[in-house]
């Protein structure tokens, strides 16, 4: 009887560390389904949310309820907050809040506009987008462009602290949304196209002091990596785990960017992130001394850190030695109890840009599943699994597609996904109705050409051509797609004309929506993928779809104003088909369908 109150007692002891590591503030605010309080919906990332008032039955009822001019225009990425009767939204570059009172007609209560300096502009690399405000412990916190980190008085809007990041005089910007993991800000940092060398770092979340920062390549003590400890694959990684995979010192504008989205797991007290591209982009430039292919770790990676300490638990390399800007970037969706392979695991799913969708083991950084989630992608045949295998883990190339293989100056063609990857940074969204992830995808090949290029501070450091294009016999450059994670394999798809560069959103409702890039929102049956209700909105749509409840009512909002990577040409007047990173002429059909914009547009049943 004693034991089993002693082990009684050491559950519930755990339980309460996990709770207690969590920050209690979002916990509660996550609690409330009417509220949305992160930008990813929860910790996990799923962008599930219980509401369920609107449903496959009725969801061709909505009608517009209200919408909001957000005064700038560019592109629109993430999406507001609400907590309790209070919504806050943001804007790109130059980084308004604004707190709206939803008990008031949606009344400005405050407004936050940051003074920037307009020279940070050209070192954005794909549009001044901003991926949204977050909130804990009576603040909202932005990230700014300039690498500012603010917190921000959610009731007066009245600046708390101020923390900088970075330095754009040497390419470094804030684009992405921080994450609130305990008494901690977690941030990272944009700038891989300028050699940059990627970092992720923890700020206090009461004075806005620096606890931590780990960078992406580098010696051991910089990356936070532990010899003996830090596993990949199952093994230590070893001492100069990343140094002994860079030619020199060219790991000091090594790249593994950190502007994507971060998820967080309290109970094993693990942040999961992913890692961009190594500088440059001509391969070439990156080789061995003897001239060979060697992995560049740990960009292209995803790691597990420890939030209090931000030494990393586990890594694992997406793509090695990477030809073809397939950033490993994009959110970690963790899920519990999947069964794969006839066992249950607590998994982490990622849709990486290299087109492959990964089901890894969150606690042992494992991966167990990976495949293809657009059959096009010709790059790779398929990830070893094997962990016999001498290549166990790696994707195998194709000779035929590799930029490196084919030498400097050479033009590559045909290469399926192109730089955009078969998924960006637009969010996918889990269901636990379904167990089903929908997925905003790209269906774009590229040809992509790599030439020596010279560094210097704050200057683009590329180094290759690139022209995007959908792929041979496939008239849409996008699809929406149900994904079946435990078997790697798509449940149905949806075509679209350009690439679904909206965040997807899931609810108990049944339903699942997006937008697209001509500025429809849609809602489909998350079983069957079929459209329930589309409706357009003034411009084109990268934000990521949301819902709140207020008064007794649901709502489902958007913002829209066309912009970001794929939008690129019309955000920033480019014509050059060449231009945005090979962007321009892949999409230079959308000037036919939408133009620039900045709105919030709320939906609801009559």
């Amino acid at each position: 009887m004693i034991a089993s109150r002693l082990v009684g007692a050491m559950a519930a002891t755990v339980a309460l560390t996990a709770t207690a590591l969590a920050n209690d503030s979002v916990l509660k605010c996550i609690e409330d389904a009417n509220n949305w309080c992160m930008q990813q919906g929860d910790y996990a990332n799923t962008r599930y949310s219980k509401l369920d008032q609107i449903s496959t039955g009725n969801v061709g009822e909505l009608r517009v309820a209200w919408t909001f001019s957000t005064g700038v225009l560019r592109g629109h990425e993430g999406s507001p907050l609400v907590v309790g009767n209070t919504m806050y939204l943001h804007t790109p570059f130059p980084n308004i809040v604004y707190a709206l009172n939803l008990d008031d007609e949606n009344r400005i209560i405050w407004k936050y506009e940051p003074k920037q300096d307009p020279s940070v502009i050209p070192v954005m690399c794909c549009d001044t987008v901003n991926r949204g405000v977050q909130y804990a412990d009576g603040k909202i916190f932005l990230y700014q462009a300039d690498t500012s980190v603010v917190a921000l008085d959610a009731k007066t809007g009245k600046e708390v602290w101020k923390a900088v990041n970075g330095d754009p005089k040497k390419g470094e910007t804030g684009t992405s949304a921080v994450l609130i993991a305990g008494d901690k800000v977690i941030v990272g940092v944009s700038g891989g196209e300028f050699g940059v060398r990627g970092h992720i770092s923890a700020y206090d979340i009461a004075d806005g002091r620096r606890a931590w920062r780990a960078y992406s390549v580098g010696p051991d003590s910089e990356i936070l990596f532990n010899p003996e400890k830090t596993m990949s694959l199952g093994k230590p990684v070893g001492k100069d785990s990343s140094l002994k995979t860079w030619n020199g010192e060219q790991w000091k504008l090594g790249g593994g960017g950190t502007w994507g989205w971060y998820s967080w797991d309290p109970k094993l007290n693990l942040i999961y992130y992913g890692t961009g591209n190594p500088s440059t982009w001509n391969p070439a430039q990156r080789a061995g001394p003897d001239g060979k292919q060697i992995d560049q770790k740990w960009s292209q990676s995803v790691i597990a850190r420890n939030p209090k300490t931000g030494e990393a638990v586990w890594a694992y390399q997406f793509t090695p030695f990477d030809e073809w800007d397939y950033d490993g970037v994009n959110e970690m969706i963790l899920v519990d109890d999947m069964d794969v392979k006839g066992a249950k695991h607590n998994v982490l799913v990622h849709f990486d840009r290299n087109g492959f969708g990964y089901t890894i083991d969150r606690k042992s950084g494992i991966p167990l599943v990976a495949q293809k989630f657009d059959p096009v992608v010709n790059w790779a045949t398929h990830v070893d699994l094997d962990p016999k295998s001498p290549t166990y883990g790696r994707p195998a190339v194709v000779a035929a597609k590799s930029t490196f293989l084919n030498g400097e100056d050479s033009n590559t063609t045909d290469i399926c996904p192109s730089a955009h990857g078969t998924k960006d940074q637009q969010p996918a969204a889990y269901s636990p109705l379904t167990k089903l992830f929908i997925v905003p995808t790209n269906h774009v090949c590229m040809d992509y050409e790599p030439f020596k290029v010279e560094y210097a501070a704050g200057q683009p450091y590329i180094g290759a051509t690139v022209s995007m294009y959908p792929p041979k016999g496939s008239p849409n450059m996008g699809n929406l797609i149900a994904w079946d994670a435990s078997e790697g394999k798509i449940v149905w798809a949806n075509k679209e004309q350009f690439s679904v560069w909206s965040g997807a959103l899931t609810t108990a409702g049944g339903i699942a929506c997006v937008g697209t890039l001509e500025g429809y929102f849609k809602c489909v049956d998350q079983k069957t993928g079929k459209l329930l209700y589309k409706n357009r909105t003034p411009s084109g749509i990268i934000g990521n779809v949301f819902t709140y409840g207020h008064k007794g009512k649901q709502y489902i909002g958007v913002l829209s104003g066309v912009g970001g990577w794929a939008g690129i040409g019309l955000a920033a007047g480019l014509t050059n088909p060449t231009d945005g990173l090979g962007a321009v002429g892949g999409y230079s059909g959308l000037n036919g369908y939408t133009a620039l914009g900045g709105s919030l547009t709320v939906w609801s049943l009559p």
